[in-house]
């Protein structure tokens, strides 16, 4: 799968979030917290993803790609799971053969702008969510 095969997900899928409000919902507006949540930690997750691609952390990168993924999914978010997802089998495909030193700073270059670009349109799109709902 190419990297940019990711950008064919829609953004949000607005079925998983309003499963979740259903499933969440009460008087104190819990899928609301559960949402932002997400939000506030997107940044702390993009983040540990950067520094273990860039420092080689096979592991690292693995645990970190996989807590994007697993989290955007919950909350509905297609595109930047799909991202996620591709990262991961980059990540266990590429690094058989080749020195995970070597190959996650290039997997790092190859596929973390658009990660984070995803994550800030992500984040747009579901404040506007939370705060309308």
């Amino acid at each position: 799968m190419a990297p940019d095969d990711g950008n064919a997900l829609p953004l949000l899928d607005p079925d998983v979030l309003d499963r979740l409000r259903t499933e969440l919902e009460d008087d104190d507006g819990v899928w609301k917290v559960f949402v932002q949540n997400f939000i506030d930690n997107l940044p702390h997750r993009t983040e540990k993803l950067r520094l273990t691609l860039t420092t080689g952390d096979l592991a690292g990168a693995m645990d970190a790609v996989l807590s994007l993924k697993t989290s955007s999914q919950m909350v509905g978010a297609e595109r930047l799971a799909g991202l996620a997802m591709e990262l991961e089998r980059a990540l266990h495909h590429e690094t058989l053969d080749s020195e995970p030193a070597r190959v996650l700073p290039r997997l790092a270059a190859d596929r973390l702008r658009q990660i984070v670009r995803c994550a800030r349109q992500t984040t747009n799109i579901l404040q506007k969510y939370v705060h309308a709902g």
